[in-house]
């Protein structure tokens, strides 16, 4: 950075990229310091326009901000000042006010959120539903559950509502009451029960759920602990900081960590398959949400951090246009001219408009188009975006950069989301790299589809700008620090803050933007520990159902002899041990016996059918368009990713059964 001394201040002449004039600018003794001194209070050039910074009052910063230096934070308040100079432009926007709940209130939508709201009001009466889905949890996650509901108790008892609430430990008890009534001799062949000696103690260890004697869906700790660079996606994750808060090697990577270089996360190879968002069906994933709602707030309340879910509310806003819109109001539009759509169309073509120009140019992201011209180009994509006579060949690259941050800016709610985006400002104030990558995987899967897949193809876009760094200067770094104000700072929500607020948050939410950027392809991961507690509660509610299963059983038995072929049914009765039978009735072959092998995998299950198929239409499966599917048993049904190795899965889910059909549409 080039920085002329002036009886004004300092001004911003030019921006040099290399690390070299950068130090440079700092070397020259007391000139230098000033220089530093005055990055916030004088004045810039940009576009030819000068700018006047407000000056922000001094306070002492070294908790707020441990690995980077006021240089290194200068895109962010340039950005910030940007954003600030075209907010004054912009016509007044309806702004959310966000009302402080009631003692309690929170509680209780938190309850609703983790599907147990049958545990307080007119349904508590009736908690059968939810003592299924309570034995399922871990200790820390239980532990969670029964300091919301006493929180609720409370408060309903202070405002003389007659509802019974139930504590959790009731629940517990009933529910291990209510099996061995069920099981008076012991046995629980195919039932799930809790081994209470697995419950965490003084030792931390995690609740496991066990099928007779042998552990069917482990979540609590391994025996080997794994590699630092490891995400371990088999245990729970406050299970895991539980064990962690006595290792004192862990509590000294906050101080210096922040400095070092992040760590190459990983995640190892789970011969069961990993699961992603997306491979699993909407029941299954619903129960997911409600798990990751529960384990985040027991990873925060693990360590220390509080969790502050903001309530969402409905305001007035836009049902039609392009800026100002809510994601789902633009979803409805576009799907009319698109149908399957998942990511707003002005958002695709605006980073189409992007790369266009070359994701080499210089600076991308960080310059600013010209203030006057956005104004022009907001006003005219209005009228003329969905009749498709705006010219795009008028929009200049930067200006493209800068109506795609202003769309992020002027949603009507964040991105982020309003219930969860101070619990991603939080993230920062976790103890550890790792930490704060699981509460991001778990607050990722959290968020509504829309707000996920528009937020995914951002993070790919900004992956794509990064991979140019060596051209446009453009570092993960430099993109975090430009992204980050326009992603966690809503100006909609009413949250005003002080300058000081704003720089305390400023380095947090930056390295926030940069972990978001760098770990994507992880975050859009669902932890194995999750998936195997929505098995069992698939396979409790299972059992609880039996009765009515069998009736079910009985018809579906009667439709299948009366409508299907015979000798389909009996090539799906007579299939020997280690054998599968793989359905794909969409293809030539719809069909076929699979021997089990310790190295079978679905991709291999997959191009034996293939096999069958013309090479033409071969060539065009291969390309991702269809999967093999698990369906049944434990799980509702769950896309496989090709390295699962189906032997060890079968173990996992015996009643499954294994159809290759289409994917479902992912189209942006």
């Amino acid at each position: 950075m080039s920085w002329l001394s002036s009886s004004q201040g300092v001004v911003l002449t030019a921006y040099h990229p290399s690390g070299k004039d950068q130090a440079v600018g700092g070397s020259h003794g007391k000139g230098g310091e000033e220089a530093a001194a005055s990055r916030r209070y004088g004045q810039y050039t940009m576009n030819q326009e000068t700018t006047k910074v407000t000056e922000r009052p001094p306070f002492d910063r070294s908790s707020s901000q441990d690995s980077l230096d006021e240089l290194s934070m200068e895109d962010y308040w340039i950005e910030l000042e940007n954003i600030k100079k075209s907010s004054e432009n912009r016509q007044d926007q309806e702004v959310v006010i966000v009302k402080e709940p009631d003692e309690g209130e929170l509680e209780e939508e938190w309850l609703k959120e983790a599907g147990l709201s049958n545990l307080f009001g007119e349904a508590a009466g009736d908690p059968q539903e939810s003592m299924v889905f309570l034995s399922t949890l871990t200790r820390t996650q239980a532990a969670a559950v029964q300091k919301r509901v006493e929180t609720v108790s409370q408060t309903l008892r202070k405002k003389n509502k007659q509802y019974q609430v139930p504590d959790v430990r009731d629940i517990f008890a009933q529910q291990r009451e209510s099996k061995e009534k069920e099981a008076p001799d012991g046995t629980e062949s195919q039932s799930v029960r809790t081994d209470e000696n697995k419950y965490p103690g003084k030792d931390g260890q995690a609740s496991n759920l066990i099928v007779g004697e042998k552990e069917l869906f482990p979540v609590g700790p391994e025996e080997a602990p794994a590699s630092e660079t490891d995400i371990n996606l088999e245990v729970s994750f406050a299970e895991q900081a539980v064990n962690q808060k006595e290792n004192s090697k862990e509590k000294t990577q906050r101080g210096k960590g922040d400095d070092a270089p992040l760590p190459s996360f990983r995640l190892p190879k789970d011969k069961t398959g990993t699961t992603r968002i997306g491979d699993l069906a909407p029941q299954d994933m619903k129960k997911v949400c409600h798990l990751a709602l529960i384990e985040l707030t027991a990873l925060y309340d693990v360590l220390g951090v509080e969790l502050k879910q903001q309530k969402a509310v409905k305001i007035k806003t836009k049902d039609s246009g392009l800026f100002c819109v809510p994601l789902t109001v633009l979803l409805e539009q576009d799907q009319k001219k698109v149908p399957g759509t998942r990511i707003p169309l002005i958002f695709q073509k605006l980073i189409s408009r992007i790369e266009e120009g070359g994701l080499e140019t210089e600076g991308l992201l960080r310059i600013p188009g010209a203030a006057v011209r956005i104004k022009n180009l907001c006003q005219e994509l209005e009228a003329k975006f969905y009749e498709g006579t705006f010219n795009w060949e008028s929009v200049k690259q930067h200006d493209a950069a800068s109506l795609l941050k202003l769309f992020i800016r002027e949603l009507p709610q964040p991105l982020l989301s309003v219930e969860y985006l101070k619990a991603f400002q939080a993230v920062q104030n976790l103890p550890t790299k790792k930490q704060q990558l699981q509460a991001l995987n778990l607050l990722v899967i959290l968020l509504p589809d829309a707000n996920r897949d528009t937020l995914k193809a951002l993070l790919e876009f900004l992956q794509r700008v990064v991979d140019n760094r060596e051209k446009n200067k453009m570092t993960i770094m430099n993109v975090a620090m430009v992204m980050a104000p326009n992603l966690f700072m809503s100006h909609t929500l009413g949250l005003k803050s002080s300058e000081q607020r704003e720089f305390a948050m400023a380095a947090g939410i930056a390295n926030i933007m940069h972990l978001l950027i760098r770990y994507q392809k992880l975050l859009w991961t669902i932890p194995k520990f999750i998936v195997n507690q929505v098995r069992k509660q698939n396979t409790e509610n299972h059992r609880k159902d039996k009765k009515a299963m069998k009736k079910l059983l009985k018809k579906m038995a009667y439709d299948r002899e009366k409508y299907e072929k015979p000798d389909k049914s009996v090539n799906d009765a007579d299939v020997p041990q280690g054998v599968i039978r793989v359905q794909a009735p969409h293809l030539s072959k719809v069909s076929m016996a699979i021997q089990l092998t310790e190295e079978l995998k679905a991709s291999d299950v997959l191009a034996r059918f293939l096999s069958q198929e013309s090479s033409g239409v071969a060539q065009t499966l291969k390309n991702g368009e269809v999967s093999l599917y698990e369906i049944g048993g434990n799980i509702g049904e769950r896309c496989l990713d090709d390295d699962t190795y189906m032997k060890d899965l079968y173990q996992l889910n015996p009643n499954a059964e294994w159809v290759i059909k289409s994917k479902p549409s992912q189209k942006t």
